[in-house]
């Protein structure tokens, strides 16, 4: 692996309080070289999207270090967070989470308006049209289909120039050519552009196709998955 651009040390989180306490994520530790691509899987509710939440600051552990492009997390403001999220870490979730009331390309201007972005409006019709959307700016997100949809918001997420993307069961909502389509663009991109990619998928053909597969189990990280071992 070359040198760790994501490294969690000794990372515990519990949510919760009392004896509703549930404790997610338990002594992980998990190094991810630059350029690297990462498939997570796990059963569910076992912590695997607790684990990017963690990793891209979004979630704070209780112990241990997050250290991400030489920053640690843990150890700043929720601003700088913040702002340090939206220069370095594009993400991409199940839902979309556009905003229903912006066009596609007022979605993807947000953040680089966010971050002071002269040319954003520019640049996120430029992402557009590298997702085969340049016919597509101008429609609102129920305008769109659900593949319509993933691409504006990985469009969105690619608009920062990001270092490391996020992706949290991209093709969880859409039908399986659909699905795909999507999971091809983002390993695309991801080979484009050389960032490191961090997937979340319950589909296990799609996380064979990254470079290295961990699992979470009741908040365990296994750098071996026994699921490759069955299928070798």
């Amino acid at each position: 692996m070359t040198e760790a651009l994501i490294s969690l040390t000794d990372v515990d989180l519990k949510l919760g309080s009392g004896v509703n306490a549930v404790h997610v994520l338990k002594s992980v530790h998990l190094d991810i070289g630059a350029g690297e691509s990462v498939g997570v899987v796990g059963p569910s509710g076992s912590g695997k999207t607790t684990l990017l939440m963690v990793l891209s600051g979004l979630e704070r552990p209780d112990r241990g270090d997050v250290k991400v492009a030489g920053a640690t997390l843990n150890a700043m403001r929720e601003d700088a967070i913040a702002a340090f999220r939206g220069q370095n870490i594009g993400i991409v979730f199940q839902s979309f989470h556009l905003i229903p009331n912006m066009t596609a390309l007022e979605n993807v201007a947000v953040p680089l308006e966010l971050a002071g972005a002269r040319n954003a409006f520019e640049k996120a019709e430029r992402e557009l049209a590298s997702v085969g959307l340049q016919d597509r700016v101008t429609h609102y997100p129920g305008q769109l289909s659900g593949g319509e949809q993933q691409r504006v918001a990985i469009a969105r997420a690619l608009a920062p120039d990001p270092k490391i993307l996020i992706a949290d069961e991209p093709t969880g909502n859409l039908d399986g050519d659909t699905g795909h389509l999507i999971s091809e663009l983002l390993f695309s991109k991801q080979r484009e552009r050389g960032m490191t990619f961090v997937l979340v998928t319950h589909d296990l053909d799609l996380a064979r196709e990254c470079d290295r597969r961990v699992m979470v189990d009741s908040g365990h990280v296994r750098e071996r998955n026994p699921l490759d071992e069955a299928a070798e």
